[in-house]
């Protein structure tokens, strides 16, 4: 069952990627020659006027084989006969295709856990909070006179606090001055012992989504960035064996984690989709600026090189992280 999500997952976040270049190719007047969804042999086909639509045997991978990509073509329709701003926004869609599917299924995780908020469901009988006289209903606004706008802010303050705590507390209409001590949770951290609402609002959800996605993306970024400085080591990279793995660990936990997986991974697609690479959709972006600015300096049939010298470059690093992959998770079963 594990593969068949992991499958289902790569070809949903590749067809979302793929078909954010088709649609856009199409809107701009290109013409696409194939529209594909996995690599190697077709087992299906079918050609619908001037695009071949097939779905072939490897689940990995998937293109969208457009007229004058990575040659030189004199049809009028070819993508390099096109206006540099409609190149750019045929490249860029394939990678905001993945960042809108990972904002959506962030946005539908929230709407089904619900939003915490700052406000008490329920007081933990004989816990510090019970003890300072905060009430189920009771709306915490501040912790040391520092606001609490949501719940994050709000474990923060009393997580990192010493031995008591202020709470600014609204109730019934009116706000109240609250004293409570502390007690130490099995991970570390400090807790008074409380319980928050969870609020299944649509706006509050569509803010959590794209708030939540942005935090990633940062982290994310980060990660990239510490891969290019040598602090984080291309070792611990993951490739498709991985992921399996990490559907597996994951699924354990339920439907909802196996989304977040999968919004984390659709983002991670956009993010490397879009680095200043070789063959990927961010060297293609590089190469349409670089054109712009140079003229015809740069040919088709010279782009179209490089772009293959990525792709070469980029399956020799698949390899590598696959046979990392592996090492890390299938050797050791047979050790």
């Amino acid at each position: 069952m594990t593969i068949i999500y992991a499958i289902i997952m790569f070809c949903l976040l590749i067809f979302i990627h793929e078909l954010g270049h088709f649609m856009t190719a199409k809107a701009c007047g290109v013409k696409v020659n194939e529209f594909a969804l996995g690599m190697g042999p077709a087992i299906f086909k079918k050609q619908k006027g001037e695009t071949l639509y097939a779905l072939r045997a490897i689940p990995i991978g998937g293109y969208c084989a457009m007229e004058g990509e990575d040659e030189e073509s004199e049809d009028a329709r070819a993508f390099n006969n096109k206006p540099a701003w409609k190149k750019a926004i045929i490249v860029v869609a394939g990678a905001a295709m993945n960042l809108i599917l990972c904002i959506l299924f962030l946005i539908i995780i929230a709407l089904y856990t619900g939003t915490v908020t700052t406000t008490i469901d329920q007081v933990t009988a004989g816990s510090p909070a019970e003890a300072a006289g905060i009430q189920s209903g009771d709306k915490i606004v501040a912790v040391d006179q520092k606001k609490t706008d949501d719940w994050a802010s709000l474990v923060t303050a009393i997580g990192t606090a010493k031995e008591e705590v202020t709470l600014e507390v609204e109730r019934d209409g009116q706000n109240l001055t609250l004293t409570s001590e502390l007690t130490e949770a099995e991970d570390g951290r400090m807790v008074i012992g409380i319980v928050p609402v969870r609020e299944h609002n649509v706006l509050t959800a569509i803010k959590d989504g794209t708030v939540n996605t942005w935090n990633m993306t940062k982290m994310m970024v980060d990660t990239f960035r510490q891969l290019f400085t040598g602090d984080v080591s291309v070792k611990e990279l993951s490739g498709p064996v991985g992921i399996v793995y990490a559907v597996n660990d994951t699924a354990q936990y339920g439907f909802v984690y196996l989304l977040y997986l999968t919004a984390l991974i659709s983002l991670n697609l956009a993010i490397v989709n879009m680095l200043p690479l070789p063959a990927l959709d961010g060297g293609r972006l590089l190469f349409i600026i670089v054109r712009k600015i140079t003229g015809k300096a740069i040919t088709d049939e010279m782009e179209g090189k490089v772009h293959f010298i990525g792709i070469m470059l980029l399956f020799a690093l698949m390899i590598y992280v696959t046979w990392n992959d592996i090492v890390r998770f299938i050797v050791p079963i047979f050790n």
